[in-house]
């Protein structure tokens, strides 16, 4: 999806909120997720993601299909797929306060995900940083990623990735009250805020090389350094920017994307089977009109006009 068309994709949102970044926020949607902690969901206990009921018409994969890939036979054996994510991510993945449950488009993809493999949405998830997913993946600790997880070259030597499965790409959030950075140039010597391991830490070094970067382990510290007046920008993929932009009136996003950036499933490196097996479950979902309406549910619900074209499977280097 080009930035153009991102822009023509913003829905007109409570001024106060989304005013200062219409034009941003219009790059915004082409993803939500799934996040994690410890567990979320039970065999059987997890509803169907979004009001449409989308589990009950989700395809459940055939013996054959199982067959074909030990690790998804084994994952039913089990009776729990465990997805490396975590629950504060707004638009993205994050655990509902009331219900309890993992909210998102990402969270509702590893429900689907488990519904393909075990016959029901039995997800347990375990707190993955962009630090920790791959080692968490090389050790077993989690069968898949999915967590806003950008494929490239350079992770795919370490880890495999299904799809991508949704693009989005790097963008600026500021303060409501600044108004010296209109563009990533202006970062150049200002002291920005980054999540560590992420693809956000290269993207500014490249567009901005001067500026004073700083680290944290998650978007919610960036967010508090960023109020605290440790910063005054705050680098991270768009649909992270605009989940907290939409929570909290403090911060606004500047410009468009100036990256592109494909997510896709971590999954063990070397398990081609379950790789064959998880793309072709998402070519199922796609192909079958889940996708789009998981998309209108979640991001949807924010962003005008059409969902965007799912991206090709295999399509960019690393897939």
């Amino acid at each position: 999806m080009t930035n153009g068309a991102w822009r023509n994709m913003v829905r007109a949102f409570p001024a106060r909120r989304w005013l200062a970044t219409a034009t941003a926020v219009a790059g915004l949607l082409a993803l939500t997720a799934c996040g994690g902690a410890n567990t979320a969901g039970s065999p059987g206990a997890s509803p169907a993601p979004g009001p449409g009921g989308l589990l009950d018409r989700a395809p459940v994969a055939t013996d054959a299909e199982l067959a074909a890939s030990p690790t998804a036979a084994a994952i039913r054996a089990r009776g729990q797929l465990i997805i490396g994510s975590e629950l504060d991510l707004p638009l993205l993945s994050e655990r509902n306060s009331i219900t309890g449950e993992t909210e998102g488009f990402d969270a509702s993809l590893a429900k689907l995900l488990a519904k393909y493999i075990i016959g029901e949405s039995s997800v347990k998830i375990a707190k993955a940083t962009p630090e920790t997913r791959e080692a968490l993946l090389q050790v077993g600790t989690v069968d898949a990623v999915i967590r806003i997880y950008t494929i490239t070259p350079q992770r795919a030597q370490k880890v495999a990735f299904a799809g991508p499965y949704l693009m989005s790409g790097q963008s600026i959030a500021t303060l409501s009250r600044e108004r010296s950075i209109t563009r990533p140039a202006d970062l150049n010597g200002k002291d920005v805020v980054a999540v560590a391991g992420t693809t956000s830490v290269d993207a500014l070094k490249r567009v901005a090389p001067e500026a004073k970067i700083r680290t944290f382990g998650t978007a919610n510290e960036c967010i508090q350094a960023l109020e605290a007046g440790q910063a005054v920008a705050y680098v991270h993929d768009l649909t992270v920017l605009a989940g907290a932009a939409r929570l909290n009136d403090k911060i606004r996003v500047i410009g468009e994307p100036f990256t592109s950036e494909p997510y896709g499933i971590g999954l063990p490196r070397g398990d081609t089977e379950f790789k064959k097996f998880v793309n072709d479950w998402l070519g199922k979902i796609v192909q079958s009109g889940i996708w789009e309406e998981l998309w209108k549910e979640s991001l949807g619900t924010v962003v005008a006009g059409q969902p965007p074209a799912p991206p090709q499977i295999g399509s960019v280097p690393g897939s």
